[in-house]
C-alpha cells in the first residue's frame, strides 16, 4: 500500500488577489474608486429611462429631478475623476487574472475523501441560479430594483438552505436510482445537500460581497468577479464581468475563464463566457494496483456544464442551438430530444411584467401557481417575438445543468433528481435549478489513483 495524499490538497495555483503583486492590487482599487462616481451617476440615469407600470405625473416630476441631479453629479464629479481612473484602470487589466479567489476560513473541512468499495457511490448536489444582479439602473429594465438589497436576501436564503441541508456524504446519502428517467420536482425551497453553487448575472460587485461573505465560510472556496476587462480583441471595451460566481464544498485546484469572442447589443460591454474549475476527489480503488499518487495519474471523474444558456428546447426560433453538438457530448436530464422535453420539465424564465405581483413574490404561492397550466401561462415567459406556444405550455427552460462521464472511465454518473425551485421568488426573473447526481463505480473497476473531478462549470451565453 502507498501513502494517501494530503487532504484537503493545497490549491497552489490559486491566490486570493487577481494581481501578482500587492501594489497592482492597490492601484486597481484606487482606479475603481475614481471610476465609481461616474458609474453610479450613469446607472441612475439609466434607471430613469426604465419603463414604469402606470406612471403618474408626480412620478415623472421625481424622475426629472433625480435625472437632473445625476447629470450634475456626472458632469461636476464623475467625468473629471473618471478620466484619470480609466487611464489607470485600462493598463492594469494586462496583469489581472480573470477571477478572484476567496479561500475558505481556517478550520474549514471539506467532505471526507471518497473511498470505494467501502462507499460504492456518492451523490453530488448542484444549484444553478440567475440572480439578475445587474447595476440597479439596468435591473429596472427587467422590472427588478434594489440590487444590493436583493443580493442580501438571496445570500440569506442560500445560507439558510445550506445550514438546513442534511449531509449527503455517506453511503446512506445516496438512494439507489429509480428505474427509467430521473424525476423532476417543483419546490418552494432550495435543494438539499448542495455541493456546488453556480450563480449567474452577479454583475454588481457590491451585490457580490454579501454572497461571497456567506458562501465561503459555510460552503467552501468561491470564485467571483470573473471576467477579462479592458480593451479586448475586436476591438471591444469590457467594463462588466461575466457575472459568474462559483462556490464549492470541495477544494478548488485550478480554474480557467474563456470569454465569448462575439457579443451584441447590451452584452457587448460584458465579459460573458465559460468558467471552468477542477475539483479534487480521492478515490481508493482496489489495492491490487501499486500506482503512485502523482499528477500524471489524475483521472477526470465527471464533468458538469451548467448555467443560463439563453435558449430553450421548445421554440423554433432557437432551432440551431437546440441541435448543437453540446447535447451529444453532455447529457441534459430534462431533454428527450430536439424540441422534446421530459413531461416534468419546467420553464425557468419568468415574465418580467408579472414579477411584482403578490403571487410572483411568494415562493409557495408561485409554486402552487406553476403546478397549473393557467399559472404557467400567467407567470412563465412566452416564446420570443410572440411565436406559437408549445402544447401543453411549460415555459422556456433557459437554465441547464448537463453532465457527462468519461468514456471507458471507472465512474458512471447518473441524474437522480432535477429540482425547479421558486425559493428566490421576488428576487430574480429566473427559477433556480438543482441537480442531484449519483456517481458510482463500474462493476469490476479497480485502481488506486486520485480522481480529479472536473465539476462546477458555469456558462452564460
Amino acid at each position: 500500500m502507498h501513502s494517501q495524499p494530503d487532504w484537503p490538497p493545497v490549491p497552489g495555483a490559486l491566490r486570493p488577489s487577481p494581481f501578482p503583486h500587492p501594489v497592482l492590487h492597490a492601484l486597481h482599487g484606487l482606479a475603481r474608486a475614481l471610476l465609481f462616481p461616474a458609474y453610479w451617476a450613469l446607472d441612475q440615469l439609466l434607471g430613469c429611462w426604465a419603463p414604469r407600470v402606470r406612471p403618474t405625473c408626480l412620478d415623472g416630476l421625481r424622475l426629472a429631478v433625480w435625472a437632473g441631479a445625476a447629470v450634475l453629479l456626472l458632469v461636476v464629479l464623475g467625468l473629471p475623476l473618471a478620466l484619470p481612473g480609466l487611464l489607470l484602470w485600462l493598463p492594469l487589466q494586462a496583469w489581472r487574472r480573470p477571477f478572484c479567489y476567496q479561500p475558505p476560513p481556517p478550520g474549514w473541512a471539506p467532505p471526507a475523501p471518497w473511498r470505494p468499495p467501502a462507499e460504492p457511490a456518492r451523490c453530488f448536489g448542484f444549484l444553478s441560479a440567475n440572480l439578475c444582479l445587474l447595476p440597479d439602473g439596468l435591473a429596472r429594465f427587467s422590472n427588478l430594483q434594489h440590487t444590493q438589497r436583493r443580493a442580501d436576501v438571496a445570500g440569506a436564503l442560500l445560507l439558510a438552505g445550506l445550514r438546513s441541508s442534511p449531509s449527503r456524504y455517506g453511503a446512506m446519502g445516496c438512494s439507489p436510482p429509480e428505474p427509467g428517467a430521473p424525476c423532476g420536482v417543483l419546490t418552494a425551497a432550495l435543494p438539499e445537500g448542495l455541493d456546488f453553487v453556480c450563480l449567474q448575472e452577479v454583475f454588481d460587485l457590491r451585490a457580490a460581497r454579501p454572497l461571497v461573505s456567506r458562501l465561503a465560510p459555510n460552503l467552501g472556496p468561491v470564485l467571483h468577479d470573473v471576467g477579462t476587462f479592458g480593451l479586448q480583441p475586436g476591438p471591444h471595451l469590457k467594463v462588466l464581468g461575466s457575472g459568474l460566481l462559483l462556490a464549492s464544498r470541495y477544494p478548488l485546484l485550478r480554474a480557467a475563464f474563456r470569454a465569448f469572442p462575439q457579443a451584441r447589443r447590451e452584452d457587448a460591454l460584458a465579459s460573458k463566457g465559460l468558467l471552468s474549475a477542477q475539483l479534487t476527489q480521492l478515490l481508493n480503488w482496489a489495492e491490487q494496483f501499486e500506482a503512485e499518487s502523482r499528477p500524471s495519474d489524475e483521472t477526470v471523474a465527471f464533468s458538469v456544464l451548467l448555467g443560463d444558456l439563453n435558449f430553450d428546447n421548445c421554440c423554433r426560433s432557437d432551432s440551431r442551438e437546440q441541435e448543437h453538438p453540446l447535447f451529444s457530448r453532455f447529457r441534459d436530464p430534462c431533454r428527450l430530444d430536439t424540441r422534446r422535453e421530459q413531461p416534468w420539465a419546467l420553464g425557468t424564465m419568468l415574465r418580467t411584467s408579472r414579477l411584482r405581483h403578490s403571487v410572483a413574490c411568494s415562493p409557495e404561492m408561485l409554486r402552487r401557481a406553476l403546478e397549473q397550466e393557467e399559472g404557467r401561462h400567467r407567470y412563465l415567459a412566452g416564446p420570443p417575438h410572440g411565436g406559437p406556444r408549445a402544447k401543453p405550455w411549460r415555459g422556456r427552460r433557459l437554465d441547464y445543468i448537463t453532465y457527462r462521464g468519461v468514456p471507458g472511465g471507472p465512474l458512471s454518473p447518473e441524474a437522480e433528481q432535477v429540482t425547479f425551485s421558486t425559493a428566490l421568488a421576488g428576487l430574480t426573473d429566473h427559477l433556480a435549478v438543482g441537480l442531484r447526481l449519483r456517481v458510482s463505480m463500474h462493476a469490476g473497476t479497480g485502481d488506486s489513483r486520485d480522481a480529479r473531478g472536473k465539476d462546477g462549470r458555469g456558462g452564460k451565453a
